[in-house]
């Protein structure tokens, strides 16, 4: 879907921003760019949509060379997502959002029905927020509001740049849980750029960590990144944690299942489906202060996890990560 091959920008001064970067995101796949700042990352999002020309390299968008396309046709394919949110302050969030169907003659009604699906779609009541103006919504509506805008033409790619950086924590969490439903829904190509590792293991399929100069440092999974950094410096940047963090990419299994032997289910608390993470068992176990949680498929008890299955689980994730 999305190609970089050599991609490299050099400023007039000598700065070098991108260094020769190889990069590829998959049909579907959400890649998060992440790394310290001045590493280039907002630069090669730019980049992705002709923001900012190439010095050197070639991007492909699709098969297609993005150098050789009108830049303003290329935008209209790719939705664009900025911590800034962008919205016109003046213009009601119908319109904000039917924006680039508009410019592209989507008719006027199709257009703003278009616009109320999508707020819909990102958990805002088009007939409570339809025509509202931006001031009046919170930081946190208005970037569901931005996501909106970026899908109202169905573009196949998202670009986003720290799109939940400018809310606070809980805000921030619930906003990254919404994306990743709309993901599993829409299935777009999105590439994010991010400064925190935590938010690029929940988010992304594959995490490209940037150096100072626009290196590529390491490309892979989360779970291959937080088992086996390829240098000290994506050591350092995942950080000395990071086997905590493998809770959050590792899925429960089966085989780490204590069967219910008895257990009255209603004993149980709250259960937890079969596709959790180890984070997220692990939270609600020290939320309940039990010794146990049951661990449902569809409807049904399949088992009950412990703190030693949690345990187990971590020690063999981190041993595969090492081989």
């Amino acid at each position: 879907m999305i190609r970089l091959e050599g991609v490299g920008k050099k400023y007039a001064d000598g700065t070098v921003a991108v260094h020769e970067l190889d990069l590829e995101v998959l049909p579907g796949e959400v890649v998060c760019l992440v790394g310290p700042s001045g590493c280039g990352k907002s630069t090669t999002l730019k980049m992705i949509n002709r923001l900012i020309e190439p010095t050197s390299g070639r991007i492909f968008l699709e098969g297609r060379d993005v150098t050789e396309e009108d830049p303003v046709q290329l935008r209209r394919r790719i939705g664009y997502v900025i911590q800034q949110i962008g919205l016109f302050p003046h213009q009601r969030i119908a319109t904000n959002v039917a924006t680039v169907p508009s410019l592209i003659g989507t008719p006027k009604a199709e257009a703003r029905e278009r616009a109320h699906e999508l707020l819909a779609l990102v958990g805002l009541d088009p007939d409570v927020y339809a025509d509202r103006y931006p001031h009046q919504l919170s930081g946190g509506q208005q970037q569901r509001v931005g996501v909106a805008r970026a899908l109202a033409a169905d573009p196949p790619v998202l670009l986003m740049d720290e799109p939940f950086a400018a809310v606070d924590p809980v805000v921030r969490a619930r906003l990254q849980d919404e994306f990743l439903r709309l993901q599993d829904e829409l299935d777009k190509t999105v590439v994010l750029v991010t400064h925190d590792i935590d938010e690029a293991v929940k988010m992304g399929d594959k995490v490209a960590i940037l150096a100072q100069g626009g290196r590529l440092a390491q490309f892979g999974t989360p779970a291959e990144l937080l088992g086996h950094p390829a240098d000290d410096f994506v050591a350092d940047f995942v950080g000395s944690t990071r086997g905590l963090r493998r809770l959050t990419v590792t899925k429960l299994e089966r085989s780490l299942l204590e069967p219910l032997d008895g257990v009255a289910t209603g004993d149980l608390g709250a259960a937890i489906d079969l596709d959790s993470t180890l984070e997220q068992a692990l939270a609600v176990l020290l939320r309940d202060d039990r010794p146990l949680v049951g661990v449902k498929e569809g409807s049904q008890f399949v088992g009950v996890l412990t703190p030693e299955g949690i345990h187990r689980a971590l020690r063999a994730s981190l041993a595969a990560g090492e081989r």
